[in-house]
């Protein structure tokens, strides 16, 4: 391995959407115990990234509306550079990471950096978090709830557009 290789840190930044409210009401509402709604984020090159409604989107770390993460994981280090990974993200936000293709259940914000900690590092996030979907709509009241959850689209204001998200 050459020594002279760059490496960047990369880290998972998680967020409870709820804000703590999922630990209480979960156990009435569905029937089992949820600990968060996540949303998650790959901080790298000194940004956050993360998907949602509007497509893959940018800012520094913590600068959403979100404010900080309630948990960082330390995923690692990459030997991909910043270059490479911008144009990786712009090619997945023209196609698989589209705005249009946000789905809250199938197809998120952690469904997106998954790949893309896998891309960056090998490794998955959290399975806590990969299974939350299936751990809702295991319910009766998550299949109740299911069409009204499915038309909402979570897009964190404060971060920058890569790719336009909408395009057809």
């Amino acid at each position: 391995m050459d020594k002279n290789t760059t490496r960047f840190n990369v880290q998972l930044y998680i967020y409870d959407l709820s804000r703590g409210m999922a630990r209480s009401l979960s156990p009435i509402m569905l029937g089992k115990q949820l600990d968060g709604i996540w949303h998650t984020a790959i901080v790298a090159y000194g940004d956050e990234f993360f998907f949602g409604g509007e497509g893959i989107s940018s800012c520094s770390p913590g600068g959403t509306m979100l404010g900080p993460p309630d948990t960082v994981v330390e995923l690692g280090e990459t030997e991909v550079s910043e270059e490479i990974f911008m144009d990786y993200l712009s090619s997945l936000g023209e196609s698989t990471y589209r705005g249009d293709r946000y789905r809250l259940f199938e197809h998120n914000c952690n469904t997106f950096t998954n790949e893309v900690a896998q891309f960056l590092t090998g490794r998955t996030i959290p399975s806590y978090i990969t299974d939350l979907p299936s751990e809702v709509l295991s319910t009766p009241f998550g299949q109740i709830l299911r069409p009204i959850l499915d038309s909402i689209h979570i897009a964190p204001p404060g971060g920058n557009v890569i790719n336009g998200g909408r395009n057809i």
